[in-house]
């Protein structure tokens, strides 16, 4: 593994799951070369690319506030004002810059207003972040140069091209689960139209996941909800549990 590309996909909660994944690589001494990431594989992989520690990434999202009344939106789209996050990544990405991390960084976001997909890999580093993991509506828009950008999963989850020509073997993190659901779990237009934007980015996800020679996909992480912060510790888990698997497996194959 000359050169290793890390693609790490969008799914809220779920994606604490790359960080364990990221420390298996560590145990087993893999490093990848060039990292790209939608939504929370966007944050993720800023910390990896920023060579920040795994506890020091599993602290953040733990303190990181979801739901505060000093954050709600007040006078823009969605729930929560996402350009509220920009100082608490400021802590931990002072420069504000690309140019400053460590590895080269591939991050997807949504042009909201011409629908298309925009990736950032240089310039200012935590507005592009912020934007990608903004998920609708939940999180309000982020205005970078008089374009509103949110959630890159709704382009683009699985970001694996941005780091096909930088490298030569490409491990593929996909956390986006859509399992099988009860006649019960589909029993009004909210759940309905819910299942189906999750099972059309499952689907895009999944099958560029199958390009990539190491898959990681753990079907465990469905139970956690996307936005339930109580699932960090058990979807990290799970996702080291995991990797660890499928890394001894490898190995083992030669």
């Amino acid at each position: 593994m000359n050169s290793i590309g890390l693609v790490l996909s969008g799914g809220g909660v779920r994606g604490m799951a790359h960080i364990g994944l990221i420390k298996a690589m560590q145990e087993h001494g893999l490093e990848a070369k060039v990292v790209s990431g939608s939504s929370i594989g966007a944050l993720v992989g800023a910390f990896y690319a920023n060579d920040t520690p795994v506890e020091t990434m599993l602290q953040f999202f733990k303190e990181t506030p979801l739901f505060q009344y000093s954050f709600f939106a007040f006078g823009k789209p969605g729930f929560i004002n996402t350009d509220r996050y920009a100082p608490i990544l400021k802590k931990h990405f002072e420069n504000d810059s690309f140019a400053t991390l460590k590895k080269p960084l591939y991050v997807v976001a949504t042009d909201m207003q011409n629908g298309l997909e925009k990736v950032f890999s240089e310039g200012q580093l935590i507005k592009p972040l912020l934007a990608s993991a903004a998920l609708s509506p939940v999180f309000s828009p982020v205005l970078i140069d008089d374009i509103l950008y949110a959630d890159g999963g709704i382009m683009n989850n699985f970001p694996k091209e941005y780091v096909d020509a930088e490298s030569d073997f490409v491990i593929g993190s996909n956390v986006s689960i859509a399992g099988k659901l009860e006649q019960k779990d589909l029993s009004n237009s909210i759940q309905l139209a819910t299942r189906i934007t999750g099972l059309m980015v499952y689907a895009s996800s999944h099958d560029k996941l199958q390009q990539c020679d190491l898959q990681i996909e753990p079907t465990e992480l469905e139970n956690i909800g996307v936005l339930d912060k109580k699932g960090i510790e058990k979807a990290y888990t799970i996702g080291y549990d995991y990797s660890m698997k499928v890394l001894d497996e490898k190995i083992a194959q030669g």
